[in-house]
């Protein structure tokens, strides 16, 4: 088991000086007035692609997909990351049930600036920089498609936060797939921590997460704890501000979402976002976390510095969803949590996995390893022994699920125990 908030809490992007440091853990204009939103269609760039190619599982849902892409702006915040910009700015990517894709292209899983920065800066295991062309791959989400037709109350909605220094692109297959299912899904990119956020015209913002954290360890322990700490604050602050802005998206899709009915879902770090905003904004009415824990500690097994998740637990309902050996009875913080909550929590673990698999690397990783040679025990550990396309339907089944009970009052069978369609969720309780 990783023992690092940000392994866990997911730098599986990271360089590998920052790996080390975290083996001891876890177009602007001018400042003003302005749009809060602005919308922006996802188009690849016209350069010549190179290195291996890949391609994502379709979703299985009975609509097609649509997305767009949107930059959003607190002009009441001051970056907390680059303190010269008077103000925070996201870049987030909406997928919706379509009601018809023709003549509507898919979007790449990542633009050709987000795919630069993080090839420059993954430190996945025995994958050489270069080699793979992570622009190329396209998504099943149709680029302005229009919205499906909706009831009165409008789609439900689920947040998506990525792992640290992950782009919210490698959340694409279960996003798309929840989209598939009837869910509007708004897919988070935080800036200066993602390993690169492209912006309308082309502007590219990359992580200062590994200068963060080399100073933070050159400085000590309290240190690394206090820019642990800020960095799960500003991402609670990002995920605030998108829940601001979801009665004043652009276009079709105002009041289209119903805004009584949002939840959110992340891995890694995106998990413990997505767990920690539900605790402290009540209009989150469930949350899941894939395999990322909830306080700010060095080991998953140490309850030192757990975060109000842990001290307070949550009054709605919480999935904790975890890799081989994670779980409520291993991670100190899921434990606490587990104590202190009177909502309905529910653990399960996918077995076979790693941490990885709860990303598009789950599906990915294979289609390097012939091409780029990788041997199976690098590719076991990084996205575990589980058959992939095991792990997907799994994963897709049980998210589905879960959000489909809480948030528009489905019968959620799947939840109440084992089932024989997928052996591989193991429900711890």
């Amino acid at each position: 088991m990783t023992s690092s908030l940000l392994r866990r809490v997911s730098l599986l992007s990271l360089p590998t000086a920052a790996l080390a440091i975290a083996a001891c853990l876890t177009c602007t204009g001018p400042a003003g007035t302005g749009p809060a939103v602005t919308g922006f269609a996802a188009v690849g760039s016209t350069a010549p692609p190179t290195g291996v190619r890949m391609s994502l599982p379709a979703p299985t849902g009975p609509y097609p997909v649509g997305t767009t892409s949107l930059r959003l702006t607190d002009r009441g915040r001051h970056d907390p990351w680059v303190t010269s910009r008077p103000y925070r700015e996201l870049m987030v990517s909406v997928r919706y049930p379509a009601r018809d894709v023709a003549g509507h292209p898919p979007a790449p899983q990542m633009l050709r600036g987000e795919a630069a920065g993080f090839d420059a800066l993954n430190g996945l295991t025995d994958i050489p920089k270069g080699r793979v062309d992570w622009a190329a791959t396209l998504s099943h989400a149709h680029t302005q498609a229009p919205i499906a037709r909706r009831g009165p109350r409008g789609f439900p909605v689920v947040l998506y936060s990525p792992g640290a220094a992950d782009p919210r692109s490698l959340g694409t297959t279960l996003c798309d797939d929840l989209a598939s299912r009837g869910f509007v899904v708004v897919m988070i990119d935080h800036t200066f921590d993602a390993a690169a956020v492209e912006f309308p015209g082309g502007r590219v913002e990359k992580s200062v997460l590994p200068q963060e954290f080399d100073k933070a360890t050159k400085a000590g322990q309290e240190q690394v704890t206090a820019l642990l700490k800020k960095t799960m604050s500003v991402r609670v602050a990002d995920t605030r501000l998108v829940l601001d802005q979801l009665g004043r998206l652009p276009g079709q899709l105002r009041g289209a979402l119903d805004l009584g009915s949002v939840g959110m879902f992340g891995q890694s770090a995106g998990g413990f976002t997505a767990a920690q905003t539900m605790h402290d904004d009540t209009r989150l009415k469930a949350a899941a976390d894939l395999d990322g824990v909830l306080g700010y500690t060095q080991r998953d097994d140490d309850p030192a510095n757990p975060s109000s998740v842990g001290t307070d637990g949550v009054d709605r309902p919480l999935l904790l969803m975890g890799k081989e050996g994670d779980n409520h009875h291993t991670v100190a913080s899921w434990g606490a949590a587990w104590r202190h909550s009177d909502g309905r929590l529910q653990d399960l673990t996918l077995t076979g996995a790693e941490h990885a698999s709860f990303t598009d690397l789950q599906s990915e990783i294979p289609q390097l390893a012939g091409p780029l040679g990788l041997s199976g025990r690098s590719v076991a550990a990084t996205i575990g022994t589980v058959e992939p396309a095991r792990s997907v339907a799994a994963q897709e089944a049980y998210v589905t699920a879960f959000f489909d009970r809480w948030l528009r009052g489905g019968d959620g069978h799947l939840l109440d125990g084992p089932s024989g369609r997928y052996p591989e969720m193991r429900f711890v309780r």
